[in-house]
């Protein structure tokens, strides 16, 4: 198991460096034969007004899963308790859902969640003015379904996957209005168009 740190406005020194290899090798402890790399990115943002905010933010790559978790606090020691105890629950998540899942196909094939389609035209995509972080990962095929498990591992509103169903690549998101959408390409002659569609969670 690799853990790498990197720091932004702040000097890694080796008791930050042994604080978070002892906090996150004990949260993973359990799942060190499954955890290809743990990617582990420390930041101050520093404003004059308020106390400056230090923030952990945890990227584990798990056989082919991604689970991340970030947490913000005053002092850079309690966010990586924090984020430390985040990842812990988030894998103990990820090994329930697994065996549920190897559970389930002994007695009955895994049903792929109805897609129901639906136009949805509630949000505005607004790009960033510069590409903060670069970040690579394996994407094997997956259902629907299975991006939505992932969606839940990683702290964010979306989840890029390639579909299983058709090879192209797809988006699973939190809609502003509750629920789940899915974004993913549609061939046409004029152009390149998106299409996109609400999705129903499978209850677990």
């Amino acid at each position: 198991m690799r853990l790498v740190i990197h720091g932004k406005n702040i000097d890694i020194t080796d008791g930050i460096r042994s604080y978070v290899n002892q906090k996150i090798e004990r949260a993973a402890s359990h799942f060190q034969n499954v955890i290809n790399e743990i990617d582990v990115h420390l930041s101050v943002a520093r404003n004059r007004s308020t106390a400056p905010k230090q923030t952990a933010e945890v990227t584990l790559f798990v056989n082919g899963s991604v689970i991340r978790a970030e947490e913000s606090s005053e002092n850079l020691y309690a966010s990586i308790d924090l984020v430390a105890d985040k990842i812990a629950r988030k894998l103990r998540k990820l090994k329930e859902k697994r065996q549920d899942k190897a559970r389930t196909k002994e007695v009955n094939a895994v049903a792929e969640a109805p897609v129901v389609a639906d136009l949805v035209g509630d949000r505005t995509p607004q790009l960033p003015e510069h590409v903060v972080r670069m970040k690579y990962f394996a994407m094997p095929p997956m259902t629907i379904q299975e991006a939505l498990e992932h969606l839940e591992m990683v702290d964010h509103d979306f989840y890029v996957f390639r579909n299983q169903e058709t090879g192209e690549i797809n988006v699973v998101y939190e809609r502003n209005h509750g629920g789940f959408g899915v974004i993913q390409p549609r061939p046409t002659s004029g152009g390149n168009h998106h299409h996109h569609k609400a999705v129903a969670k499978s209850a677990h």
